[in-house]
């Protein structure tokens, strides 16, 4: 069976609206995990966002929140070492992945987190979906395709939110965007909806906080 890859439509009122009080509850960082022995407890829905160091994980999380500092972004990339958790109202927990691809750290942390990292995707059963973050000036490069598959093998349901997309118009997008969709159509735990978002100008994050706010 082969997907046909949509771009997610603006929310309705309704779902827009509850994805607006979601997100304009407390958000908090609850902490940083570095061993899966450190997990909060399994009490809760969460969601989860990965993607290559430097494609905007921090910034994103940030706008969804409308609070300009609760994920830090890093100058360097691959700083990001750990599993971040957050509070989105009561009911859902946001969970910021460490950054994988390039990392400027000693190979031996690098391969610690990347193993923490796929443990977690492997292993998380509260886990409703990820979403996988890639950059639209560069479209889906053979690390995010190792992740996708990974989620493919672990039965995690995963929707790509391209990211940036105030940086690349016109046709430059649209062949990005091809890319993207004839990458996407080998993984069947892709999710069949492409979010297109830009943090800096703010697209797509209204519709991305009704997607969250309405996963069941």
């Amino acid at each position: 069976m082969t997907f046909t890859f949509t771009y997610a439509e603006d929310p309705s009122q309704a779902d827009a609206e509850k994805g607006r009080l979601l997100f304009a509850g407390s958000t908090e960082f609850v902490k940083g995990v570095v061993a899966m022995s450190g997990l909060p407890e399994a009490d809760r829905m969460e969601v989860c966002f990965a993607g290559r160091s430097n494609v905007g994980k921090s910034s994103l999380i940030n706008a969804l929140t409308g609070r300009k500092a609760l994920a830090r972004a890093s100058n360097t990339p691959g700083r990001t070492q750990e599993i971040n958790y957050f509070t989105a109202g009561d009911d859902i927990y946001l969970v910021d992945l460490p950054g994988y691809g390039f990392a400027n750290a000693p190979v031996a942390v690098v391969e610690k987190w990347q193993r923490l990292l796929k443990s977690y995707l492997s292993g998380r059963p509260s886990l409703r979906r990820a979403f996988v973050l890639v950059d639209s000036r560069h479209g889906i490069k053979p690390v995010d395709d190792e992740i996708m598959s990974l989620l493919d093998k672990s039965a995690v349901a995963f929707q790509v939110v391209m990211t940036k997309t105030d940086k690349l118009r016109g046709n430059a997008l649209e062949k990005t965007m091809e890319q993207v969709k004839t990458a996407l159509a080998k993984h069947p735990a892709a999710y069949p909806e492409i979010i297109m978002t830009s943090s800096e100008k703010g697209e797509g994050i209204a519709t991305l906080r009704a997607i969250i706010a309405t996963l069941e």
